[in-house]
């Protein structure tokens, strides 16, 4: 079992900077693809990024250049480093942790944190 807790999320205005962090505990040693999700009020959950354990990374377009993903193995930590923030980014954000090679199929996912809002105002 593997229970993943998120922190960081808030409200910010546009142009502003977020990182949140998802803490990892138990069977942390099993090699995962971790990633980050969002969804926003009235729309379904979306990929935001993934790193799998040999380091890959993906993000969904609309992030990219503006979002980083990273994990710190040491202090099995995922982060997420979020800049240049938009009102379109406003969501509750999720870590997940599941099956390797990443994918954005939510169903190869099998441990969720409970969640963290960020709130982006124009």
């Amino acid at each position: 079992q593997v229970q993943l807790v998120e922190s960081g999320g808030g409200s910010v205005q546009a142009g502003g900077s977020l990182r949140l962090s998802c803490a990892a505990f138990g069977y942390t040693y099993i090699t995962y693809c971790w990633a980050w999700f969002r969804q926003a009020p009235g729309k379904e959950r979306e990929g935001v990024a993934s790193i799998d354990s040999d380091g890959s990374i993906t993000y969904v377009d609309s992030v990219k250049g503006r979002f980083t993903i990273s994990k710190d193995n040491a202090k099995n930590t995922l982060y997420l480093q979020m800049n240049s923030l938009k009102p379109e980014d406003t969501a509750m954000y999720y870590c997940a942790a599941g099956f390797r090679p990443c994918t954005w199929h939510e169903t190869r996912f099998h441990y969720w944190g409970q969640g963290t809002q960020v709130t982006v105002s124009s």
